[in-house]
């Protein structure tokens, strides 16, 4: 829905802005590059596969939660080109994933995720690979920010370079005491290409933007809440029944927003997609389609027949 209220846009748009003439163009609606724009899909995924380590584990929970794990702790959880690939092929398992909810990113290992693993960077140096690599990890982590998932990254350790980029891709971003969240990218001569860039700003404004990458400014929890980069600060807990761990935190924080059916849930996070990512006039089109699909089923109904009046 939210595709085809790009596409009315698009049609009214004209030529006047390229970025939508070539959106109309895409299989996906969370694909940003396809042919059109020089971006061989297959092409770039095999020159990625050949540097293997490590892997992207998904965990689908019958509580409508899944867990998506970067296990790289070799590395510090930095991804490898088959990882990227792995990446890619679980957000697709996500987008079909009709019973989700939720979704919490987490690194192996009491970390984040380091970035790319410099061995694959150098293989790859070149720049005609490394836009490639770029439109490639663009398109995975537009497709997981558009997810019918409410996300949500939760930080130990540290999130560097494209670790940091990978927090902006989620709704939430959880920090745990002691972690770090840090665009290091000046320090290697670089920008963000995995969309972190675009996502900061919206996140924490253009000023905020500039100086934590201008600076390479180190995230602490206090400094990600007074920006707005993080939601909260979560602490080591006990419990009569023992440790509760940083996950079972992020769970619990997470449950707050996905309790309830899995359709009525995934169509919050499209109105609220859509209202971000849509002029209003679309965004109220969209909202008013996602609307439907929600009026009169099963979910109303019971809510209905179960408060028959106003107290």
């Amino acid at each position: 829905m939210v595709l085809c209220a790009l596409r009315r846009q698009l049609l009214r748009s004209g030529s006047r802005c390229g970025t939508w003439t070539r959106l109309l163009q895409r299989p996906s609606s969370g694909c940003v590059y396809s042919s059109t724009d020089g971006f061989n899909h297959q092409e770039i995924r095999e020159k990625l596969q050949a540097f293997p380590g490590g892997s992207i584990d998904l965990l689908k929970q019958d509580s409508g939660i899944a867990v998506l794990t970067i296990n790289n702790p070799s590395r510090m959880n930095a991804f490898s080109g088959s990882m990227m690939v792995d990446l890619e092929e679980r957000v697709t398992q996500l987008e079909n994933w009709t019973g989700g909810k939720g979704l919490i990113v987490q690194g192996a290992a009491e970390t984040f995720c380091s970035g790319s693993d410099l061995n694959a960077v150098r293989a790859i140096s070149n720049p005609q690979d490394g836009m490639k690599m770029c439109m490639f990890m663009q398109n995975t982590l537009t497709r997981l920010v558009r997810l019918p998932l409410i996300s949500v990254a939760l930080v130990e350790g540290r999130a560097l370079g494209g670790g940091a980029e990978l927090t902006t891709a989620c709704d939430f971003r959880l920090m745990a005491s002691g972690s770090v969240i840090q665009f290091v990218h000046k320090h290697m001569g670089l920008v963000p290409g995995w969309g972190g860039a675009a996502r900061l700003v919206r996140l924490v404004g253009s000023q905020n933007a500039l100086k934590l990458l201008g600076g390479a400014v180190k995230v602490d929890p206090e400094l990600g809440l007074h920006i707005g980069l993080s939601d909260e600060v979560l602490e080591a807990q006990q419990e009569a029944e023992g440790v509760v761990t940083l996950l079972q935190q992020a769970e619990n924080w997470l449950s707050r927003y996905t309790k309830g059916p899995a359709p009525v849930i995934q169509a919050v996070k499209k109105v609220v997609l859509s209202g971000r990512e849509l002029p209003l006039s679309d965004a109220l089109r969209t909202e008013k389609d996602v609307f439907g699909t929600v009026w009169g089923g099963p979910a109303n109904l019971q809510a209905l027949a179960s408060k028959p009046k106003h107290k």
